[in-house]
């Protein structure tokens, strides 16, 4: 039997690392990928079952194959982003550069300016940054200027205009926010030597400022210029307090990139962090949306590289939750204890306070993809095999086994739908029976919607352990549903989950949003039964009132309550009004009656 020339290739790949690419019928690329083995990594394409629609609709795209074979897994990384975003496959998450960030630039000119700016120009001047907002920059800038007085104008400070006397001193000056560079009131040197030390308090390192103003200010207070003296200390106090606020660990860890990521079932969230000298000097998150069936590593190997690149960074050491390969000459770290650790659980705060702000602006500017978010991680949370779009939660009431009724109440898209619930008074079940009855209503409402053909929920949720389930799963088996709807149960002591079969209970994470709606459910189901109870052990109150009437039973008392609904009620209506209901004769006794 001949062989397509798919089939051929995929046979003849080399088992190294490397770079994969698929095309399709028109030579289209659809997606690029990288492989520590190519052979058993693009195999697995055509070999594997893949639960993302995505990935089954992209193998069968799929009509040829190239590859690159590169030395090692870091040059695949590197090859991989480079062809990402030079072809940007359909198929690929692209994680792209914006340009707009700010950066603090130190001209290249004589007596040089620091400012900030959004265009880069390749004029030999030195650029800081890109920062992640030109708030972050002013608070920066606002340090610098508040120690070191520096020209703010664009004047060509050129030795042979300064010798001639072309510019005189402005206001600054007589503020005391310049020294005077355009009269040569201030040398090169000194004005370089400052820029020299705000070059590394950009970097993070405050040691050799705070060194040179201590210095400097013990001179003059051995001079006894003690007013200068102040102003050098106002300087160093300055410092030391951006430094304590600034300062997250120990001020030897520096020069080193943080990077961790959380990921739900359609994005994921990185975020990169650099420190030096104990201070985190940058801090920024980006959101990727997923294309395939990425995984956290794959998706972080990836945002390393584009964040380092976009972000200019030359850190020798890396620090990460899991192992990843990263591109270049980097040392990388997985810490388990102590500072290091501590930076990159910071780090990963940081990654998921931005989500949970996602989350916020999403409910609101993009409510369908909040759904259908929340859906996919329910039903991956779950372990369900499709999303819980229909929900139905039961609880039961009755106290010391009174007036016994049970509650289902409906979630839709992971909301409450009101018009759905369902009361049931339980009508089999002698004295305070919670498993007996729940097994009756689940009976009863599912035998219900099968003889009318409505559709039945993707999930059913009973409030309790063990014994609860195990009482609603006995009617799923008489109606033949176990197996058809997904049924969990919820203890309410350590807000345990329970599956059918399985004695050991899934805790899910306490701000987990799967828990918050099957809290919300439970919570719900529990008021709509006790609102039912409280309401039907009144009316049964108030009917046994009204039966201590001479002449009046349990059917002229719910007749009457039906058309009053209360006792006060009763005892306000005229006789002529009783005797429409039940005959002058009784309403005449219940008028005499309830005035006495």
């Amino acid at each position: 039997m001949s062989q397509t020339p798919l089939e051929i290739q995929l046979k003849t790949l080399p088992e190294s690392p490397g770079v994969y690419q698929f095309y399709d019928a028109d030579q289209r690329m659809l997606y690029v990928g990288k492989a520590k083995n190519l052979k058993k990594r693009v195999g697995s394409y055509f070999t594997k079952k893949h639960d993302s629609g995505k990935t089954r609709v992209l193998v069968k795209k799929i009509r040829s194959i190239r590859h690159i074979v590169v030395p090692t897994e870091s040059d695949a990384l590197l090859l991989e982003n480079n062809l990402i975003k030079e072809h940007q496959p359909r198929y690929n998450v692209l994680l792209r550069d914006d340009k707009s960030y700010p950066w603090l630039c130190i001209k290249n000119e004589r007596f040089p300016r620091i400012f900030p700016t959004r265009n880069r120009i390749e004029d030999g001047s030195e650029y800081f940054g890109p920062y992640t907002s030109m708030k972050t920059v002013r608070a920066l800038l606002e340090l610098i200027r508040s120690v070191y007085p520096l020209r703010t104008c664009n004047y060509d400070l050129a030795a042979e205009k300064i010798r001639d006397g072309k510019y005189k001193v402005c206001l600054e000056y007589h503020l005391g926010n310049c020294l005077g560079p355009c009269e040569g009131l201030q040398d090169e040197a000194s004005y370089m030597r400052q820029v020299d030390d705000i070059r590394q308090i950009i970097r993070g390192n405050f040691g050799s400022s705070l060194q040179y103003f201590r210095r400097r200010m013990k001179q003059l207070a051995g001079e006894t210029r003690f007013e200068e003296a102040q102003q050098i200390k106002e300087k160093v106090e300055i410092l030391e307090n951006y430094q304590s606020k600034s300062t997250v660990v120990h001020p030897k860890i520096t020069d080193v990139d943080v990077f961790s990521i959380v990921s739900d079932p359609t994005h994921a969230y990185v975020n990169y962090m650099q420190i030096a000298h104990g201070l985190v000097v940058r801090s920024h998150t980006i959101e990727i949306k997923k294309k395939l069936e990425e995984s956290d590593e794959d998706l972080l190997a990836l945002a390393i590289v584009t964040l380092r690149e976009r972000f200019g960074s030359d850190s020798e050491e890396v620090y990460l939750p899991f192992e990843v390969p990263v591109a270049g000459p980097v040392r990388v770290t997985v810490p388990s204890r102590g500072d290091k650790r501590k930076i990159v659980e910071l780090s990963l705060r940081n990654a998921k306070f931005f989500r949970q702000e996602r989350f916020k602006q999403i409910r609101i500017t993009d409510p369908d993809r909040h759904v259908n978010r929340l859906m996919e991680q329910m039903k991956k949370d779950l372990r369900l095999s499709e999303e819980p779009r229909h929900i139905e939660c039961f609880d039961n009431s009755n106290i010391q086994g009174s007036n016994p009724v049970a509650a289902c109440v409906v979630f839709r898209d992971g909301k409450p739908s009101k018009k759905e619930y369902r009361h049931f008074n339980i009508r089999t079940v002698e004295g305070p029976d919670d498993f007996a009855s729940m097994t009756e209503v689940v009976h009863r409402r599912y035998r219900r919607m099968l003889d009318q053909g409505d559709s039945l929920p993707q999930l059913i949720v009973v409030d309790g352990g063990k014994g609860q389930l195990s009482a609603a799963l006995k009617s799923l088996d008489v109606l033949g549903l176990r197996g058809t709807i997904a049924i969990i149960g919820i203890a309410k002591r350590l807000e345990e989950i329970y599956f059918p079969k399985d004695p050991i209970p899934l805790y899910l994470d306490k701000k987990s949003e799967t828990l918050r709606v099957i809290q919300q459910l439970r919570n719900e189901a529990h008021r709509f039964g006790i609102t039912h109870h409280r309401k039907k052990r009144s009316m049964a109150a108030i009917s046994s009132a009204l039966e201590q009437i001479d002449g009046v039973g349990e059917k002229t008392a719910r007749q009457l309550l039906r058309k009053f609904k209360s006792v006060k009620r009763i005892r306000a209506a005229s006789e002529a009004e009783l005797a429409a209901e039940v005959g002058p004769s009784k309403a005449r006794k219940i008028y005499e009656s309830l005035r006495e």
